[in-house]
This record gives C-alpha cells, sequence and structure tokens, in this order.
C-alpha cells in the first residue's frame, strides 16, 4: 500500500505486510522506498533478503568479533568493522571449500563396503 500518494523525483514508499506462514496471526510490517516503478514482486524479493542480511550479522557477531568494539575514533571503527569482514569473508570461503571436499569424499565411497582387500580401494 502507498503511504505517500505524492511521488517525488520518481521515488515512493509503501508499507508492505507479510504474514508467518507457521503463525498466521503473526504479521510483519516493512515500510519500503524505491522507484515508482517497483513492482510488489521486487518489493518482497528484497524484504526476504533481509533475513540472510541480518544473519549474516549475527554470524559475524559470534565468529569474528563484529560488536567487539568501543567507538572512540572513526577510523578505529572503520578498521575493526572491515577486519571483520574481511574475517568472516574468509571463514565463509575456506568453509565452503572444505563442504566441496567433504562432498567429493563422500561421493567417491560406496555405501557397501567391500569385505575382500583388492575391492575395497
Amino acid at each position: 500500500v502507498a503511504i505517500r500518494p505524492c511521488w517525488e523525483d520518481g521515488f515512493g514508499h509503501w508499507v508492505l505486510a507479510r504474514r508467518s506462514v507457521s503463525d498466521p496471526t503473526e504479521i510483519a510490517y516493512y515500510v519500503c522506498y524505491g522507484p515508482a516503478s517497483s513492482r510488489l514482486k521486487d518489493l518482497v524479493k528484497v524484504a526476504a533478503a533481509r533475513w540472510a542480511v541480518e544473519e549474516c550479522f549475527q554470524t559475524a557477531k559470534g565468529e569474528c568479533g563484529l560488536d567487539h568494539y568501543q567507538v572512540r575514533l572513526y577510523r578505529a571503527w572503520y578498521r575493526h568493522i572491515t577486519l571483520s569482514m574481511a574475517a568472516l569473508a574468509y571463514l565463509t570461503a575456506v568453509r565452503a571449500q572444505e563442504a566441496t571436499k567433504g562432498a567429493k569424499q563422500r561421493a567417491s565411497k560406496t555405501s557397501y563396503p567391500s569385505a575382500s582387500r583388492r575391492s575395497a580401494g
């Protein structure tokens, strides 16, 4: 639903309501801002992507210390955030590489191991 009827510079504001699948009585509301040509489908897609971003920040807080800083100077804060996000990117890449390696190893093994040493490989 559009909440501001006059579009400023081709951009507008909407309210998006989403009902929970698991609990139909629970409704989440989003205030959206974007180009006037935005479709409902696009607004829903962006609202759904928000949770992936939230999970990424939660992971960064837990594994990389993203939330362990004291703001005194902007430069120090910026360096800490940059280092934490770089560490998270590295850990994510290593985790993905290990998962791929593990999937290859599981695929190469047979589900019924042979009793014979020659065919056991």
